[in-house]
């Protein structure tokens, strides 16, 4: 683990919930990623307070060795947003842009053809659920990067998407059981942390990319279009600490099934420093999903 400096305006304080803004789609969330490559176990866990709204949305997937995926969503009451504790998940905070924790005590759908989310009601109902029991600890291994002042402060909030956001690369150990049969974790994954304004079909797409390979090398890729003909891109290149940001981005990716379901993608990424990376990923777990 390594001491975490900063690039841009975050403050330890700010890995804490926030005062709850007037807007009534004000949204606060933390979500973690995480991949064990020798286990070839990895998922996200993602808590979203409205508590404006009184719930949180609350998302969990976990991607097995054979392909299988494990997911349940959640929509729970909370009255205040005191904290990210919602439907049997929880997050806290223990050394403030160092180390937090992520746990986990429910259920959540076992699904061999991932596929089948695209309808979610049948996949719930035609399928087994199983316990699901995580525990987590993250701790940086790479910068913090972002900023608290994404959009400007009077911008219409019905076409918010996040005004204060912020990310970081993470090693990440600790359990994930299934049915009661425990697998112990030793992975890499990005945190990340946003608040303010937030609906989700405010953008056309959304295209993000999260690489952690340790401390050595971690890449984040993002392309935002909220509009078909507007586009926002960014990341960052961070390797043995050193941050490099992200110019220009060319991705391309293959799709099966009509453009539905991809299967594999390249980046061509263009850095400030003039220095050309390419990624090239393919794809070994997946599932759609949605927000409505």
């Amino acid at each position: 683990m390594v001491s975490a400096p900063v690039y841009g305006d975050i403050k330890p304080q700010d890995d804490y919930t926030h005062p709850l803004g007037p807007e009534q789609n004000f949204n606060e969330s933390m979500y973690f990623n995480f991949f064990d490559n020798a286990k070839g176990l990895g998922g996200f866990l993602r808590i979203g307070n409205r508590a404006n709204e009184k719930y949180a949305e609350v998302t969990l997937t976990l991607y097995q060795p054979d392909g299988t995926v494990l997911f349940n969503w959640k929509r729970p009451e909370i009255e205040n947003n005191d904290g990210f504790d919602a439907g049997g998940m929880k997050f806290e905070t223990i050394d403030p842009l160092v180390k937090l924790r992520t746990t986990y005590e429910g259920h959540a759908v076992s699904l061999k053809d991932p596929k089948q989310m695209a309808d979610p009601g049948q996949a719930f109902r035609e399928n087994p659920h199983k316990k699901v029991s995580i525990d987590l600890l993250h701790e940086a291994v790479a910068p913090v990067y972002g900023q608290t002042n994404n959009e400007r402060a009077d911008a219409d909030p019905e076409q918010g998407f996040g005004r204060a956001h912020y990310e970081q690369h993470m090693h990440v150990t600790g359990t994930v059981s299934i049915d009661g049969e425990t697998t112990q974790i030793d992975a890499y994954g990005l945190r990340d942390h946003s608040w303010g304004p937030r609906y989700w079909q405010n953008i056309y797409s959304y295209r993000w990319l999260t690489c952690s390979f340790g401390p050595e090398l971690n890449v984040m890729v993002s392309e935002i279009r909220r509009t078909p003909e507007e586009r926002t891109q960014g990341g960052v290149v961070i390797r043995d600490g050193k941050l490099e940001r992200i110019k220009t981005i060319d991705l391309d990716s293959a799709f099966q099934d009509e453009r539905i379901h991809h299967q594999r993608m390249t980046a061509t990424l263009g850095l400030e420093n003039g220095e050309q990376v390419t990624l090239e990923g393919l794809v070994k777990g997946y599932i759609p999903l949605r927000n409505r």
